[in-house]
């Protein structure tokens, strides 16, 4: 029986990084994203349009990578997509170099100078 080709891995520590992209991209990428989202969701461009109190021709600009802000964030929560606009925000972390800063400062010294040892 003959084996089967091999195919590529990528190695465990390799990651994928996102191609650049300008504006002109990332729109056509939007509007790409917004109609497969639209047809998962089995809606033509007609009852999303109503669901957004939006044009056909709205919906048809958005997903050619054309339209406004406006119409994009009312067809995206027609879509129920709310969390696409709340992921554009900043994103809470904690930064350890502020921690640190609000740590209470050391008041003494642990005895580990002039020749007293710490008890283990």
């Amino acid at each position: 029986m003959p084996s089967l080709p091999k195919l590529p891995t990528t190695p465990p520590n390799a990651s994928i990084v996102e191609p650049v992209r300008n504006v002109e991209e990332w729109l056509a990428r939007l509007g790409e994203m917004l109609r497969e989202l639209r047809l998962l969701r089995n809606l033509g461009q007609v009852e999303l349009a109503a669901r957004a109190g939006l044009g056909r021709s709205a919906i048809q600009n958005l997903e050619s990578g054309h339209g406004t802000l406006e119409t994009l964030v009312r067809a995206v929560r027609a879509l129920g997509r709310e969390d696409w606009l709340s992921s554009l925000g900043n994103q809470p972390t904690i930064n350890p170099l502020h921690m640190t800063a609000r740590a209470q400062k050391r008041q003494r010294a642990s005895g580990g100078r002039r020749g007293n040892a710490p008890k283990a």
